[in-house]
């Protein structure tokens, strides 16, 4: 199983062929986003769905009682890099609230159901984050 930066570069060789479709037949993307302290690229291997024009991620990190460093990341500096199979593309990064994040989450949890689990390992609210494409 393709994991971490061996799966972001596969990814990236292939264009998607290899790791875009991964456990469970969950969906993969890759974001790039500008490390807050470095200022240089980081890319991750991400579940995704698209939704309408959208498509959308969550900051789960396993339920660890803190943020992703991804997160973090695209909080400072929302303009991301997405690729998702050949489609590379400028996206603008915004973390859902409310209602939308409350209607996102099933859609989520639809691919990923361990996300429901990790929600209930930690008290933090798990981002679910929305990249609108520039």
């Amino acid at each position: 199983m393709l994991f971490g930066d061996e799966h972001v570069r596969r990814y990236e060789e292939t264009d998607g062929e290899v790791g875009h479709d991964w456990e469970k037949g969950a969906p993969i993307l890759v974001l790039t986003t500008k490390g807050r302290k470095t200022g240089k690229p980081r890319k991750f291997a991400l579940i995704y769905q698209k939704v309408g024009d959208d498509y959308v991620i969550v900051a789960s990190k396993g339920g660890a009682d803190e943020h992703p460093g991804w997160y973090h990341n695209l909080v400072a500096n929302p303009e991301v890099g997405v690729q998702v199979k050949a489609d590379k593309f400028t996206a603008v990064a915004r973390t859902a609230t409310g209602d939308e994040r409350a209607s996102l989450w099933p859609t989520m949890a639809a691919v990923w159901p361990d996300y429901d689990e990790y929600q209930k390992k930690t008290d933090r609210e798990i981002p679910v984050v929305v990249l609108e494409r520039k």
